[in-house]
């Protein structure tokens, strides 16, 4: 098996100029061209109070696109679904004050060239135990929404498989997909230049997914055909409420927030089976995610995303670690890439393994990390602290 191992010490401290010019080269999706290879991924805050998204989001998102990015993807936002939620100050994308503040994000984000996607989300049986859940408490005393999932099981290796929620019914399986292409229909109606579909990390997609969760007998469960039905179907939706030109992204991964060790896909076969029926239903760009984007899969040199645009012929974009130095986030500890990361991004691009690189932590730290590593400027990076988390700067 091929694997890679990034050490900071092995390379150079700096990476000139025209080396990273890779990273400055366009990239169509569709009908859009961004004019770089840097994405803002989407990143939670729960900054937005009762899901309204205001100036401090407004300004947060305007700065990283001032700083250079080709393209911003926008924190989750939840569907217009009653149980999609479970984090009060995550931002919505239905309502009318919610749609007039991403209006306002989206403004300022175009005001330096720069396209934006809103994400999608709903979490389905995942709870969220830190804080006073939707589900947990309401104020005007009325029932909590009721959590559906595949099966009603929720958990994974480490975690073990728990009754947690409702199997959901097609009366509810219907409802999520009108719930993904309202939302859709309703970032395209206030400026945003696509969509992108929350299907990983142990989310409601993703929990159909999986076998561990998903003990569906009826035509979302059993074989990957059925249990990539619903994500075929709400992309299906979405294209039908959008038309053809609004891009549509869909984010999966192999792990999830349960279980770091699983592996959805174990060999090409399996991951092509999984990504061309989406790609036929509608899907523009993959969105690939790993821990750490150096890691491959199936035995060769290729990551998650250089597999996925050979089996799909469709742009990917690739993250996972990008670049960091430092701390590392809480569950995702791991080993740093640093400057060895920026090189190895660098050569995958440049074998065509992916199209564009998702810079996240870096980029809270640093707003404009893609101006300074186009200058060469690698020593002038303020390294991962993660306090910056506690708060939008």
């Amino acid at each position: 098996m091929t694997t890679h191992t990034l050490h900071e010490n092995t390379l150079p401290l700096a990476i000139s100029a025209e080396r990273t010019a890779t990273l400055f080269e366009p990239v169509r999706i569709n009908k859009l061209m961004l004019k770089n290879r840097i994405v803002m991924p989407p990143m939670t805050r729960t900054m937005a109070p009762a899901g309204v998204p205001g100036a401090d989001n407004a300004a947060y998102y305007h700065r990283r696109a001032q700083g250079g990015v080709g393209l911003v993807i926008g924190e989750g936002t939840w569907v217009p679904h009653p149980a999609a939620a479970n984090e009060d100050n995550a931002p919505r994308m239905y309502g009318d004050e919610a749609l007039a503040g991403w209006a306002e994000v989206v403004r300022r984000v175009h005001a330096e060239d720069t396209p934006m996607f809103a994400q999608l989300w709903h979490v389905g049986q995942m709870k969220q135990h830190t804080v006073e859940s939707l589900y947990e408490k309401r104020a005007d005393g009325e029932p909590a929404p009721r959590r559906i999932g595949p099966s009603g099981w929720f958990g994974g290796i480490g975690h073990p498989l728990t009754r947690d929620g409702d199997a959901a019914t097609q009366q509810d399986i219907d409802a999520v997909i009108a719930a993904f292409a309202e939302g859709a229909r309703n970032a395209q109606r206030v400026g945003f230049d696509g969509v992108e579909i929350h299907a990983a990390h142990g989310y409601l997609f993703d929990q159909f997914f999986w076998p561990g969760t998903n003990k569906r007998t009826d035509h979302y469960g059993g074989s990957l055909d059925n249990r990539i039905r619903l994500a075929v179907d709400a992309v299906r939706a979405i294209r039908a409420a959008i038309g053809p030109d609004f891009v549509i992204s869909l984010r999966f991964s192999q792990w999830r927030v349960q279980d770091f060790t699983s592996k959805l896909f174990e060999t090409p076969a399996d991951l092509e089976a999984f990504v061309q029926p989406l790609a036929d239903a509608g899907v523009d760009v993959f969105h690939c995610s790993q821990r750490r984007f150096w890691e491959c899969e199936f035995g060769s040199d290729r990551n998650l995303a250089g597999w996925t645009r050979k089996l799909s012929g469709k742009p990917t974009i690739s993250v996972g670690s990008v670049a960091m130095t430092g701390e590392h986030i809480d569950s995702l500890m791991g080993q740093d890439s640093g400057v060895a990361g920026i090189d190895r991004v660098l050569e995958m691009i440049d074998r065509g393994d992916f199209d564009l690189i998702a810079v996240g932590r870096g980029l809270l730290m640093n707003a404009d990390w893609p101006q300074l590593v186009r200058g060469g400027r690698l020593d002038a990076l303020r390294p991962w602290n993660r306090q910056v988390l506690s708060s939008l700067t």
